[in-house]
């Protein structure tokens, strides 16, 4: 099996934060069409195997030898990233208090889940940069 690296498990929070919307969309939605029991089984059957190759990839990794310079990049964009994301908190709350007459807490909900899904993106791709520049 091949050697772990940090930019798998990094690139696999994605995943992550994509199932939480899913979930999320699961929960939040207002109509009812026939197939989503079949996407719900899809999703629930999806998750549960993904969660269990993550925990055996997670195990490998600690396993191994740690890279510093990588982890430390890591926690450079765990930095930057909360950063973007107070932004965005702050950019969605005085939105919602714009147009609270109007935003549902479904929307925000929304503008939540999408914003977890950036931050994730925003990380993987701030990491892979700096790990690939040695910064």
């Amino acid at each position: 099996m091949k050697k772990v690296t940090l930019k798998e498990l990094v690139a696999g929070k994605i995943i992550f934060a994509v199932l939480v919307a899913l979930y999320y969309w699961m929960w939040a939605r207002n109509d009812w069409k026939d197939f989503y029991p079949t996407i719900q089984t899809v999703v629930g059957g999806f998750t549960f195997w993904y969660f269990v190759f993550r925990a055996i990839r997670v195990r490998k990794y600690k396993q191994e030898a740690a890279d510093e310079m990588a982890e430390a990049n890591l926690h450079r964009c765990d930095s930057i990233c909360l950063k973007v994301c107070r932004a965005a908190l702050i950019g969605i709350g005085f939105a919602c208090a714009i147009g609270r007459l109007v935003l549902t807490t479904e929307v925000i909900g929304y503008c939540l889940m999408g914003t977890l899904i950036l931050i994730e993106v925003v990380r993987t791709v701030a990491f892979w940069l700096m790990d690939e520049k040695g910064l």
